[in-house]
Formats: C-alpha cells, sequence, structure tokens
C-alpha cells in the first residue's frame, strides 16, 4: 500500500494595511494574528501656493524629550495667509508641512526623561526654539538665532514638540483661559518685542498702518503701555469700526483721504511719534516713513515679500533723526509675557476672534480671510 505523503508546509504571508492594523498567517493550519494598531490623525498638509490639502497620517510618538499635544484650538495668522497666497522664505518653512503655527492643547503623552509636562495638562508651546549658544543668542537676540529651529502643524489633530522647543518654549495654560485665547500668545509676544524694540513710552503718538489682527493687537498693546493717543490707518471701513470699539482715538481710511495729511492735522502739524507698519507692502513701508515727526520711530514689522525694496529720504533720517527699525519674530521671554498678559487680560484677544470652523474646512477659512472684510481671526477646532 502506497504510503501517505505529508503535505508541504508553506509559509506565506498576507499583509493588508488597515486602520486597526496588519495581519499575518503563517500556516494554513493555524492563524497567527498580531494587530498593530495604526491610529492616524487629520491634518492641513501644505504643498505649495493655494495648495492646501486635508490628508491622513499616523499620529506621532513623543521621543526621549518630546511631548505629544492634542490640539484643542489653532489660530489662523496673518503669516499664514501670506504663505499660502505666495510662499515664504525657506528658512522658516520647507514644504510640503503640516500648515499653521498657533495652537494650544492638552498633553497626550510624555516622552522619556521628562518631569515636566505631565499628561492632561493644558499648554501651548511656541513655533521656534532658540539654540542659546551661538553668536546672536550669546548677544540676547534669541529671535535671531543661527540654528533656530521650527515648529509647524498646528492645523492637526495633534502636534509633535520638539525637545528643545519644550525646555526653553512651552507654557501650562491657566485652567480659566480659552485654548483659542492661548493660541494668540505667539501674534502678541511678536508685537511684544516689536513695541519694546520701538521703545513706544507714555503719553506717545502712535500711527498704526492696518487694522488687521497684528495692527489690532499693536493697539491693544500701546494703549496699555500709555500710548495718549492711538491713530488706525487702513482701508477697509468695517474693520476701521473694529479698531474704533478696540481703542482707536483716531480712525483713518486712506482709500478716501490723503492719510498722512490727516495724521499731521490730528497732531498739530507734527506727525506721530512712531509709526508702526503691520501690513506687509513696500507702499506702506513708505508711507510710515512719512507718518512721524523728527525724532520718531519709524516700526517696520509687516514682512514684505522676498525681494522687495523701498526708497527713503536720507535728509529725514540725517537732519531729522527718524529711526527706522525692522523686528522680526518674537523670544522665548515674550511668549511667558504674552501668555501671562492673555491670563491676565491685561490684553483681551478673545474679540479678535471673529469665526469658529473645523480643520476639515481650512480652506474655506483660508478663502473668507481673503475675502471678508469684517473677519478677523478664525479658531480652528480639530
Amino acid at each position: 500500500m502506497e504510503s501517505l505523503k505529508k503535505p508541504t508546509l508553506r509559509m506565506h504571508v498576507v499583509t493588508f494595511k488597515q486602520k486597526m492594523g496588519s495581519v499575518r498567517e503563517k500556516s494554513p493550519y493555524r492563524a497567527v494574528y498580531s494587530f498593530k494598531r495604526v491610529i492616524e490623525m487629520k491634518v492641513a498638509m501644505l504643498y505649495g501656493v493655494k495648495d492646501l490639502r486635508i490628508e491622513d497620517i499616523p499620529v506621532p510618538k513623543a521621543g526621549a524629550g518630546e511631548v505629544l499635544v492634542k490640539v484643542k484650538s489653532a489660530t489662523t495668522c496673518g503669516t499664514d495667509l501670506k504663505i499660502f497666497q505666495r510662499g515664504y522664505v525657506e528658512k522658516v518653512i520647507k514644504l510640503p508641512t503640516i500648515f499653521g503655527h498657533e495652537w494650544a492643547g492638552e498633553v497626550a503623552q510624555v516622552g522619556e526623561g521628562l518631569e515636566w509636562p505631565e499628561k492632561g495638562m493644558r499648554v501651548r508651546a511656541g513655533n521656534s526654539a532658540p539654540c542659546l549658544h551661538c553668536t546672536m543668542c550669546q548677544k540676547g537676540k534669541y529671535n535671531l538665532c543661527e540654528n533656530m529651529i521650527w515648529l509647524w502643524g498646528a492645523y492637526a489633530e495633534y502636534i509633535k514638540v520638539p525637545a528643545r522647543m519644550v525646555l526653553v518654549n512651552m507654557q501650562e495654560i491657566p485652567q480659566h483661559v480659552y485654548y483659542e485665547e492661548a493660541a494668540i500668545t505667539e501674534p502678541l509676544a511678536c508685537v511684544l518685542h516689536g513695541v519694546e524694540e520701538a521703545r513706544v513710552k507714555l503719553g506717545d503718538t502712535v500711527a498704526i498702518i492696518g487694522a488687521g489682527p497684528i495692527g489690532l493687537l499693536h493697539l491693544l498693546t500701546v494703549r496699555k503701555i500709555g500710548a495718549e493717543k492711538v491713530i488706525v490707518i487702513d482701508l477697509v471701513e468695517e474693520r476701521l469700526n473694529f479698531a474704533e470699539k478696540s481703542g482707536a482715538d483716531e480712525t483713518i481710511n486712506a482709500g478716501k483721504v490723503d492719510a498722512v495729511e490727516r495724521v499731521r492735522q490730528l497732531t498739530g502739524g507734527y506727525g506721530a511719534d512712531v509709526a508702526i507698519e503691520a501690513i506687509g507692502l513696500p507702499s506702506t513701508w513708505e508711507q510710515a516713513l512719512k507718518l512721524v515727526q523728527k525724532g520718531g520711530t519709524v516700526l517696520e514689522f509687516g514682512g514684505c515679500p522676498p525681494g522687495t525694496e523701498i526708497k527713503l529720504s536720507t535728509e529725514q533720517l540725517h537732519y531729522g533723526e527718524v529711526t527706522v527699525l525692522g523686528t522680526f519674530h518674537t523670544t522665548p521671554l515674550h511668549f511667558r509675557k504674552a501668555l501671562n498678559l492673555i491670563a491676565s487680560r491685561t490684553i483681551d484677544v478673545k474679540p479678535l476672534i471673529t469665526r469658529k470652523m473645523r480643520l476639515e474646512d481650512i480652506n474655506e477659512a483660508f478663502e473668507i480671510l481673503s475675502t471678508s472684510k469684517s473677519e478677523i481671526k478664525i479658531a480652528i477646532k480639530p
């Protein structure tokens, strides 16, 4: 009688990716299931000018010294809108990347070696962290750090904070502060840095070009410092009305009257002590130079498109002793100051949030910001 042959055992692997994991079949007689759960999150990924896509990617894990945060709120920014519409300098943002940089949330995972923060803590972190060792850092110019790391990724369900940023630029959010308010810490920190560099003083007259989010934050800040008169200039009547409600003494619609002449009239013919440009166009940079009196200061705050230039009067700078300066970004100290000012309600940022939208509607949000005359900042809820 012919003996029975044993069946040939073939090791074969069937692999397929699902959100719940993978299955590997190791034998025709016995299936061994190994579930490796792949948890995904929604993100807004920026690929180029006006190319922003909602995608699903794996949730990152916090490595040593890192922190994973569940984003509770992210706020739109004028810089984000500029990047979306025209691009930006490569040293700050490299594409493709998860977009957005103003956020606040709850700690979901703490990396090895950290005693702070704790899981469940309400936090926000700066979108930058200086090295503290380079020449610029040694001079105290932390915003100009030669080895700065940048963090993008606010428009997502989770964001992973690098170890250096956890150490030098993460803060706990007080319980009474809303997440969307805490997210505005970043732009306010930039404004604080600029206003300090411009040395706005008690009793100054300040002229601000631009009634968008940054112009309004400048308005709120110089008002608290003690500026005697604040003049806001814009082309949109709705935004000028918002500025007036926010504390502007005078508003000027530059599309209807000569803004320079009107500022002279409001200052006894002299001009402002400090002029702040908060739009980011060469034409308004030049306009700001015409708004100040002798001995005044011009703060060119808004970032212009790369490669642009302006003309200025050497006579004004020399014989008029006018100071012209630009400021870029901010420092960890100013982040802390900004959050404290928001938490104490010294600077009330809540009215600046004029709409809330879902992450999935991020493109619609940028379309609204590009066309609306009344929207200031939109809180994105992942």
